[in-house]
């Protein structure tokens, strides 16, 4: 992260802003999380970024139709995406989307099983973002959400088969 220039990333969430200006450098070398990037092609800008880190989920905090498919373990392994953001000159672009697909996508490859991503939305917006893509509140009156990676799996699968339209 020492190499990327992040004084100008400006999300328009200050704590967020300030977490990636000056805290993030540190997570990573204490081994807390894992910070990736999104920049242009062309220069050193940065679009966005989010953070990676291991967590559990409880299956007592699970929804009931998803455990009846686990097994009786007292908890699933998960990826926390930590941090997520979109520098607010690339914002309305897709970005955000792209970087939690990404996320998924890294965790899926992965030589370590996860069941889920996890995610702790910092507001209405974020909620209503993951919601949008297709996290769920992981316990009533929480701002927790998940998703089986099974499901981005799947989403994943169907995108990529779908015949080309000329």
């Amino acid at each position: 992260m020492e190499r990327h220039d992040r004084k100008d990333f400006s999300c328009g969430s200050e704590p967020l802003d300030r977490y990636f200006r000056s805290r993030v450098s540190q997570d990573i070398r204490r081994r807390l999380t894992t910070c990736f990037i999104a920049r242009e092609q062309e220069g050193t800008r940065i679009a966005g970024f989010y953070t990676l880190s291991a967590c559990q989920i409880l299956l007592s905090d699970l929804p009931d139709e998803t455990v009846r498919r686990l097994p009786r373990y007292p908890s699933v392994p998960a990826a926390r995406v930590g941090r997520l953001a979109v520098d607010t000159a690339y914002q309305g672009r897709g970005l955000g989307g792209a970087l939690l697909a990404n996320a998924a996508a890294r965790v899926l490859s992965a030589e370590i099983a996860v069941f889920a991503l996890v995610v702790d939305a910092k507001d209405e917006q974020a909620t209503a973002f993951y919601r949008h893509h297709g996290f769920a509140v992981l316990q009533e009156e929480s701002n927790t959400l998940f998703m089986p990676l099974r499901l981005f799996a799947e989403r994943s699968a169907h995108i990529s088969h779908r015949p080309a339209h000329p």
